[in-house]
């Protein structure tokens, strides 16, 4: 399998960024990491190798990134705004870093756990830019991570408060476009997260999947393993 490690200086967010790249055709796809999850993750957990036969056959290249959690949601010192901006400094990185190594075409995005919400609010957010979206596990309220701060800075970063209000058709036209898949597990503790989403998204008739699956499925790598073997 081909697999490529990237380094370089980021300008927007001023230090070191490191990828993964996996694959050599395909759809490309971007791999967000759980929380506070590094870029190496996706391989150390076994979602590579769960993935290989596709990946190797040409059908999927994979691009690993790094997060910033640490900087931004996760950073408990930082004030509400300085969190946010932080994450923007990120987006802008992935747009205009990482996208153009990536190709010129439309991608994928997935993620799981708060890989998920990235990946959700990504591609909400730029539906120009992404094709697929698979999110699993995925956990969408933000709300704990800034207390009783409610700037419209973080309100265009969380899909359960922007998507009710939003009316810009340009999104609604680009949304029909995108294939949405929400995952979680009947036992995973970000069930109700998924079923909140899923709940607004056919509110205001964006077409998505949610898929509950049984068997005791929860909240982990093994069955994330599983999933990622079926949606791709």
């Amino acid at each position: 399998m081909n697999r490529v490690f990237h380094s370089w200086h980021s300008p927007r967010l001023n230090r070191s960024m490191e990828l993964l790249e996996f694959g050599h055709a395909g759809m490309p796809v971007l791999v967000f990491p759980t929380s506070l999850g590094k870029y190496y993750e996706y391989e150390d957990r076994g979602m590579i190798n769960a993935l290989a036969a596709k990946i190797e056959a040409g059908h999927l290249h994979l691009y690993c990134v790094d997060s910033v959690d640490a900087e931004s949601w996760y950073n408990k010192q930082a004030a509400p705004w300085d969190k946010i901006q932080r994450h923007n400094e990120y987006e802008a990185y992935l747009l205009q870093e990482v996208l153009p190594l990536m190709g010129d075409g439309k991608i994928a995005v997935t993620g799981c756990s708060f890989g998920g919400y990235h990946a959700v609010n990504f591609a909400l957010r730029h539906p120009d830019t992404i094709s697929h979206c698979v999110s699993m596990g995925g956990a969408y309220d933000l709300t704990s991570f800034l207390g009783d701060y409610q700037g419209e800075d973080f309100y265009f970063h969380q899909p359960l408060m922007y998507l009710p209000q939003d009316d810009d058709g340009w999104y609604w036209e680009r949304y029909k476009q995108l294939t949405l898949i929400l995952a979680t597990g009947e036992n995973d503790i970000c069930r109700r997260d998924n079923e909140r989403l899923s709940e607004v998204l056919s509110r205001r008739s964006i077409p998505h999947r949610l898929d509950v699956w049984g068997e005791g499925t929860g909240h982990d790598w093994p069955w994330w393993q599983k999933m990622a073997r079926t949606y791709f």
